[in-house]
């Protein structure tokens, strides 16, 4: 089937895939060729591509998906690819982003902001630690 996942500045990934496991608002679910149609919110977390015996895992936001049995597209506020991703930096950002809520509980702007924040560094933090019991169960 073919893949898209797409966020507001960039296309992370476009081509062929066997399967696509990602989070939804009603749990984690997993497309093959031929699924039926279907949309759904995205929630954050990992989204993974297998393809020919390799997978890709990405951290995701909320966002939408699109299934319509031949493709998938996944709209999300941000998706970062898990090279290069790493742990102690993500969990720096995520101790500065709860820092920033706690000091922002008055200020709704900032205190989404620091949310959002929060969300995409617990996203990342939760995908590489996947990878990396995926490659010591490997």
């Amino acid at each position: 089937m073919y893949l898209e996942i797409l966020t507001p500045d960039d296309t992370m990934y476009r081509g062929s895939a066997e399967s696509v496991t990602m989070p939804t608002g009603d749990g984690e679910i997993t497309v093959l060729t031929g699924h039926i149609p279907l949309i759904s919110t995205l929630v954050p977390g990992t989204v993974i591509v297998r393809e020919k015996n390799e997978e890709s895992l990405f951290a995701v936001t909320r966002g939408v998906v699109q299934v319509d049995g031949m493709s998938v597209r996944v709209l999300a506020d941000t998706a970062d690819r898990t090279e290069g991703l790493e742990e102690a930096a993500i969990q720096a950002a995520k101790e500065r982003a709860e820092q920033i809520l706690k000091e922002k509980r008055t200020d709704e702007e900032g205190f989404a902001d620091a949310r959002a924040i929060l969300e995409r560094e617990l996203a990342k933090l939760q995908t590489v630690r996947r990878l990396r019991s995926r490659r010591r169960s490997s």
